[in-house]
């Protein structure tokens, strides 16, 4: 897919969601600001293109704690809407993916892409298998094709697996058509949350100090 070409699409499409959708932000802002004690947006360092690190920007959903203050290597996985670290306003905007909105910012910005693998954490790049790495080839994604398959429902491995499929077979075409299968995940609120056993720590303690592998992820595919 030429690179110019999805960098316009990327800027034409945020700019213009951004513009139709700004009531909507505006009344989700204040809905946040009123339902729990933080800021509005929840800033976090994720992994973009070439593993070069941006912030990340998302409606807050859980009770206001600095990013910086969290340890992503011992944090417990949110594995289902009554996690009482989430706010009330923040089971509504997850069911309804409302709460990634604001990354429509990172688009127009250019850390991220419309379509492409959702922005992982810093942490999350040692347990990569090789690979995989070539999710890093493009921006990260508002959705791609692990969205579509199932989400957080998706294994760490699983999901690894899907991104560098997507990054093998893009185009300005099958962009179009992922877009269009988010909106039918997104309306059925399939895969928001995923066990404890299919998250990348889960995968980290498996190794036993041993190096990820290419393997690990054929044999995860097996099991889809």
């Amino acid at each position: 897919m030429n690179l110019a070409a999805k960098r316009l699409f990327d800027i034409v499409a945020s700019g213009c969601a951004l513009l139709v959708l700004a009531p909507l932000l505006l009344l989700v802002a204040l809905w946040v600001k009123l339902d729990s004690q933080g800021p509005v947006m929840f800033k976090q360092r994720r992994a973009g293109l070439n593993g070069q690190p941006f912030m990340i920007f998302k409606f807050r959903t859980m009770i206001d704690r600095p990013a910086d203050s969290i340890d992503q290597n011992s944090e417990q996985v949110v594995s289902s809407g009554e996690d009482n670290r989430i706010t009330r306003a923040g089971r509504f905007l997850r069911a309804t993916s409302i709460d990634e909105l604001p990354q429509l910012i990172n688009i127009l910005k250019g850390d991220m892409s419309v379509v492409g693998p959702r922005p992982i954490l810093m942490e999350q790049i040692e347990v990569i298998p090789p690979g995989c790495l070539i999710r890093f080839d493009v921006r990260p994604g508002l959705t791609g094709l692990a969205q579509v398959k199932g989400r957080r429902s998706l294994g760490w491995l699983q999901q690894l697996a899907f991104d560098a499929e997507y990054v093998r077979k893009q185009n300005f075409f099958y962009d179009l058509r992922l877009i269009f299968r988010t909106v039918v995940v997104v309306l059925k609120g399939s895969g928001l949350y995923g066990g404890e056993g299919l998250n990348w720590r889960a995968y980290r303690e498996s190794l036993g100090g041993r190096a990820p592998s290419d393997q690990d992820v054929e044999e995860a595919m097996k099991q889809q």
